[in-house]
């Protein structure tokens, strides 16, 4: 059908619709290839297409042009669309560009984006104008990346947000010792507290900067970016930063529907890019901030502020995972929820230790005295030494299932993240291994031992302790009511 597309074009028969055919069908690499070897590097019925009467047909035809990837191409569609009139044609052009080495224009596409910015549009040209400014960000972002932010705010008392496990909230403000804190659902605000005593604790998933605002009504995008231009949003940059706007963002609402994102998401950054007089920029690729947007029952938005600009040097050990990684700071809410049961200079075994988080994160809960960790995956295994490497920890790895190993001499903890059902494992088999971890450990654990378990089905574990009677389930932890993953303390005696 390329041929017969292409045949009809050249006859100028249904311009638009077999161009729009054309475009459809080289989508498929090969449908592309053929194109390209049916034209045998003559674009000339194309090219001439870019001065058709017809504003679609010049759309399609610029944009069917890029598809061929010709860099000879480059200045005719940059020249073309320079000349373009019809506001709607232009983003394409640019589209159409996008991917070739746009260097030589650069000085140009920056002193028309200037020009962009600095003028008022018409409300029935907003869209199309904003869509051309993205375009013209895009490719200026991949050759001109923007001189990042240093953060330097450390020392500054700013309200917060932790976003933390919503069924241990109080075990992690526990760590904070400046200030002052209210608990919520999910979260923790803190306050007159230095950013810098925050930073360091490992029990938070992310840390946010509420930004006070007028009203956000979710149905009204345009007026969220307008508040937000308007709002404290860059002084608060100013405040924790060196260095001037412009500022990069993304825009993360959170409680929307997902058909309705993008388009949403499209009208906030263009009124906040507008009113901010561009002293805040959207980028899909280099954005230092981002905009969080929480849903509220009211049918109103909060805004809050997440840095990228602040280092976090948490979990920078943790280099290699694998599919089925724990968590870090999951891993570090665990050490903390058992520190009462921790024994200093303990003898520990981590029988499924992956690439080893939770033996990192339970020694520096307490330093421990000697720690092993088995997995029968020698990947695993290879790439947990990498982590303790750069965790300046030291455990003993070893490849070897847990029901086969035996050792010289007997450990004070087990700690472990027990494997859950997949499409490899049942869920009946998961339900023995839970039966048999028990009846294992008891070979490897001195009396009065711990047994420390991140359990997707407790109720294996509350079966098999009272199975097993030298065990005791001494605590239990719900760490998600959703999925009932919870910490298990169980003590061993003889």
């Amino acid at each position: 059908m390329i041929r017969e597309y292409y045949e009809a074009v050249c006859a100028e028969n249904e311009t638009r619709a077999n161009l729009i055919a054309l475009r459809s069908a080289v989508k498929d690499e090969k449908e592309k290839r053929a194109f390209a070897y049916l034209l045998g590097g003559d674009f000339s019925v194309l090219c001439r297409l870019l001065e058709h009467e017809d504003p679609k047909v010049r759309k399609n035809a610029a944009l069917l042009l890029g598809e061929m990837e010709s860099e000879d191409l480059l200045p005719v569609l940059f020249d073309s669309y320079k000349k373009e009139k019809t506001l709607f044609v232009r983003p394409d052009y640019l589209k159409a560009i996008a991917g070739m080495d746009c260097e030589a224009f650069l000085d140009e596409m920056e002193e028309q984006l200037e020009m962009l910015r600095a003028k008022e549009p018409l409300p029935e040209e907003k869209k199309h104008v904003s869509a051309e400014i993205r375009m013209l960000q895009n490719i200026l972002l991949k050759y001109r990346s923007p001189r990042p932010h240093v953060f330097h705010g450390y020392d500054i008392m700013e309200p917060m947000l932790l976003l933390v496990n919503r069924e241990q909230t109080k075990a992690v403000a526990d760590e904070i010792k400046e200030g002052t804190h209210t608990l919520l659902k999910g979260g923790i605000r803190v306050k007159d507290a230095k950013i810098r005593t925050i930073l360091p604790i490992r029990t938070y998933s992310e840390l946010l900067f509420p930004i006070r605002t007028k009203t956000l009504p979710v149905n009204a995008p345009e007026e969220i970016g307008k508040q937000l231009a308007v709002s404290e949003l860059t002084d608060l940059m100013m405040r924790l930063h060196e260095g001037k706007a412009p500022y990069y963002f993304r825009i993360e609402p959170k409680g929307l529907d997902d058909a309705k994102k993008g388009n949403w998401i499209r009208k906030v950054s263009d009124a906040l890019e507008q009113e901010s007089q561009a002293a805040w920029i959207n980028s899909v690729s280099s954005y230092e901030t981002e905009i969080r947007l929480l849903m509220k029952k009211d049918g109103t938005m909060a805004a809050f502020l997440k840095l990228y600009t602040i280092p976090d040097q948490r979990f920078a050990y943790r280099v290699e995972s694998i599919g089925s990684s724990m968590n870090p700071v999951n891993a570090a809410l665990c050490a903390q929820l058992a520190r009462p049961w921790l024994k200093e200079h303990a003898q520990i075994l981590d029988p499924f230790c992956g690439v080893g988080t939770l033996l990192i994160e339970r020694n520096r809960a307490l330093a421990a005295k000697t720690m092993y960790g088995l997995d029968i995956f020698g990947d695993a295994i290879e790439k947990a030494k990498r982590n303790t490497a750069l965790a300046n920890c030291r455990v003993n790895y070893i490849q070897r299932d847990f029901f086969t190993f035996e050792h010289d001499y007997l450990f004070d903890e087990i700690i472990t993240d027990l494997p859950q059902a997949s499409a490899s494992r049942t869920k009946e088999e998961i339900h023995h291994l839970y039966l048999s971890f028990f009846e294992k450990a008891q070979q490897h654990l001195n009396d009065g031992g711990i047994v420390i378990l991140y359990a997707a089905y407790p109720q294996y574990a509350a079966e098999a302790v009272r199975r097993y009677e030298n065990f005791r389930m001494e605590k239990t932890f719900l760490l998600n009511e959703k999925t009932k993953m919870t910490l298990c303390i169980v003590r061993y005696q003889k």
